[in-house]
């Protein structure tokens, strides 16, 4: 793969994320705890366990960023979807923009690169555990070819509410 990659009428450039980029990647995870349904826990990452889930995903060559301007708007990574060995070729991605950046195509520039990235590296299947409600992150997947895979209902809580997961997979191999 040849990072980075530009889309769009205002660029959005997407590349290799870098431990430099800690602090942004950080503020966008901390924003979508404490106002969103997409990570299911109510306390935010603090800086050292920011480092190593960083730091684990730029040991195995999956996480990316997205600039515009120069500045850290989005972020993609994949990784291990269950810790068994028998899981070993199949990973799960996260995808999120920065608020205010949405609507620019950089989550689907994103979803993009990690697909290419886990083919790339030889991977088999792609899962996303979408918050049921989350219609416009369903849709970004079914564009890039993920199918419906099940429902779980209830199987998390926030807000004081329960939560559906969707879970959604793409064959890549």
């Amino acid at each position: 793969m040849n990072p980075p990659y530009e889309t769009g009428p205002r660029a959005v450039t997407v590349r290799p994320a870098l431990s430099q980029d800690l602090d942004a990647v950080l503020a966008i995870r901390n924003h979508a705890i404490a106002h969103g349904t997409a990570l299911w826990t109510d306390t935010p990452q603090s800086r050292a366990e920011g480092e190593a889930w960083l730091g684990a995903h730029l040991a195995r060559g999956s996480a990316y960023v997205a600039e515009h301007d120069g500045t850290v708007v989005g972020f993609g990574v994949y990784g291990p979807w269950k810790d068994y060995s028998g899981f070993r070729h199949t990973v799960e991605n996260s995808v999120y923009v920065a608020e205010g950046h949405h609507g620019r195509g950089i989550g689907s520039t994103l979803l993009a690169v990690l697909i290419t990235s886990a083919r790339e590296a030889g991977l088999h299947i792609m899962i996303a555990g979408i918050e049921s409600g989350n219609a416009a992150s369903i849709r970004l997947h079914e564009r890039h070819g993920f199918a419906h895979a099940g429902t779980v209902r209830e199987v998390g809580t926030k807000f004081g509410r329960w939560l559906d997961l969707t879970l959604m997979r793409l064959q890549l191999s």
